[in-house]
């Protein structure tokens, strides 16, 4: 819906183009004459309402001049999806999987083009890992992140490979591959993809709509998480996700016959 100065009360007009250019953003809404035509105002005045989101970090502008949501509302995402149930429907699920394992767990949604953690819970083999909650990684370089791609086409898989792998091209259709069986299994492996010395384990968490919103991981220092164990706990791990999604109103379209 177009933005109009009338839904705002006097004083207030120029925050409510902004917000609306915010909201016209997050619908798809990229280019700098669109977003004008949709607040209703000059193309001079869009361009300096932009460049102020811009430099305070809520939008963000792509190689291409088309405009992104920014770090700064990926922020507030973590902080609303903390309150959200969420994260308190998966935590027990999270806790006793970490437990069973002694490996770190983490849960991760999408902002954007990244990953952010909304929790963590540590691994008790002594080995501190780096990531920490709130913390946004590239989503095609993270198993965590590649598990949130599972739904999405080649296409958006190529072009989220070339952001993220800008120096090695050269490995996109190995990388490809390796997302096509992640797809058919529903489970992602991270090879010291992201991180030399680190593998990981992820599925994908889904709503009662059958979308990924979230994603879960067990990760730990490759001497720990060889990939003969990683095998055999791609069940465990898609077993918690299911779980988790199951409390989310998910089911399988196998149970939903039953």
């Amino acid at each position: 819906m177009a933005y109009s100065d009338n839904q705002w009360p006097q004083g207030t007009q120029t925050l409510g183009r902004g917000l609306s250019i915010v909201t016209a953003v997050s619908a798809g809404i990229e280019t700098l004459s669109d977003l004008a035509r949709e607040i209703g105002c000059t193309r001079s005045t869009t361009q300096r309402l932009t460049a102020a989101l811009l430099r305070q970090g809520w939008l963000r502008q792509e190689a291409n001049n088309r405009y992104a949501l920014g770090e700064q509302l990926g922020r507030l995402a973590v902080q609303a999806q903390v309150s959200l149930p969420l994260t308190d429907i998966g935590l027990p699920f999270l806790k006793k999987l970490s437990e069973a394992t002694r490996d770190t767990v983490h849960l991760g949604i999408r902002s954007g083009d990244q990953v952010i953690y909304l929790h963590k819970s540590e691994g008790r083999r002594g080995l501190e890992m780096r990531s920490r909650i709130g913390q946004q990684m590239p989503l095609a370089r993270t198993g965590i992140g590649r598990a949130l791609l599972l739904d999405d086409g080649e296409a958006e898989w190529v072009r989220l490979y070339r952001i993220n792998y800008r120096d090695t091209l050269d490995g996109m259709e190995s990388w490809l591959e390796r997302m096509r069986v992640y797809q058919s299994t529903g489970c992602v492996f991270d090879l010291e993809d992201n991180e030399i010395g680190i593998h990981c384990v992820a599925a994908p968490v889904r709503d009662a709509m059958g979308s990924i919103v979230a994603a879960i991981s067990v990760a730990s220092a490759s001497p720990y998480l060889p990939v003969s164990r990683m095998e055999t706990l791609a069940s465990v791990v898609r077993q918690t996700a299911r779980q988790i999604s199951e409390q989310l109103g998910w089911r399988m379209m196998s149970d939903v016959a039953d």
